[in-house]
């Protein structure tokens, strides 16, 4: 470790490993003095008939996201992406592919914890809706790319939806 917790290879100040690509970052950089748990996660850009697949997320903020979350141990990205979605949406997916990665360094009342997220981005396509999402808090909507733009809480997330062509 390195700092204030951060890993050597992601310290943009800092010389990194050659040949080590790094991961942008967007919202606020680290707090001085906090320890960050690093948290990888998957999220998913779900487009159909012109408009994504979204989650609103009521608690413990009201915002729009892409629907997607932490990468449980043992669990593939893969795996973590079909769960999440499916849970936070009730729709199953097809089709995934890796789009990229960011990192954002979040308070996470829910876990109690400081966390550096790395997100990783993909795209697939929702093929089916089994039923209500099974995550309580969350209720699925479709919006059209250019709102969701605009709307999505996170400008990581926003940002992958502006580098799509739709």
């Amino acid at each position: 470790m390195y700092g204030i917790g951060i890993p050597r290879l992601y310290r943009q100040d800092k010389p990194h490993a050659k040949g080590a690509t790094m991961i942008k970052r967007y919202g606020n950089a680290p707090k001085a003095g906090k320890r960050y748990q690093t948290r990888p996660g998957a999220y998913a850009i779900l487009p159909n008939a012109g408009q994504l697949l979204l989650t609103f997320q009521a608690a413990p903020h009201y915002e729009f996201q892409l629907p997607g979350g932490g990468i449980d141990p043992g669990e593939s990205p893969i795996q973590a992406l079909h769960r999440e979605v499916f849970e936070e949406t009730g729709w199953s997916i097809t089709k995934p592919r890796r789009l990229g990665a960011f990192r954002r360094f979040v308070w996470m009342p829910e876990y109690g914890i400081h966390a550096e997220k790395i997100c990783h981005i993909y795209t697939a396509l929702p093929v089916r809706r089994h039923g209500p999402p099974r995550e309580a808090g969350h209720e699925p909507v479709w919006m059209y790319p250019s709102d969701a733009i605009q709307e999505l809480a996170n400008d990581g997330d926003a940002s992958f939806v502006a580098n799509l062509s739709f």
